[in-house]
């Protein structure tokens, strides 16, 4: 690991510590040149898995993407980027016990729908509006409407 004040590739790990329920590991280093300490983590990589997009395109998954996806949909909400990036950690795990090689994009966009829904309805409608591609007002009013619907009907 290169020191990010004076690049040195020597240091000594002081402190590991798992974070995000285990699928992350946090190190405290010390550079071993100027004595600067730093912290680095490491994750599991989930290599080759493949996402077939709508078109029949495929494209390499990339967790980055998804929680992107997931800030846009959670901005300016009470949501913290704590719950966001979990959120993106437990629907990459899902995919990733369900999926070997391929994905549909399908699974993907459904599975944070489900997610969204569950957590927050304004950044589910502002999701599900840009995955399903409303193109008119009125699929969007429809969609607020059943979920309006299935509110009530929990409340009851």
């Amino acid at each position: 690991m290169r020191c990010p004040k004076c690049g040195n590739q020597d240091d000594k790990v002081i402190d590991s510590r798992s974070s995000r329920e285990g699928s992350t590991i946090r190190r405290r280093r010390q550079c071993l040149g100027c004595s600067h300490r730093f912290t680095t983590y490491e994750e599991i990589e989930h290599e080759g898995l493949m996402v077939v997009k709508r078109d029949g395109r495929r494209e390499e998954f990339s967790k980055d993407k998804l929680l992107s996806g997931l800030k846009k949909a959670c901005q300016k909400r009470p949501i913290s980027p704590a719950v966001i990036e979990d959120l993106a950690e437990k629907i990459v795990d899902q995919i990733t016990d369900k999926y070997d090689r391929e994905v549909p994009g399908m699974a993907i966009g459904e599975r944070v729908m489900e997610e969204l829904r569950a957590l927050d309805s304004v950044a589910y409608v502002r999701f599900a509006s840009v995955y399903r591609r409303f193109d008119e007002a009125t699929e969007f009013v429809k969609e607020v409407k059943k979920l309006e619907a299935e509110n009530d009907s929990t409340k009851s």
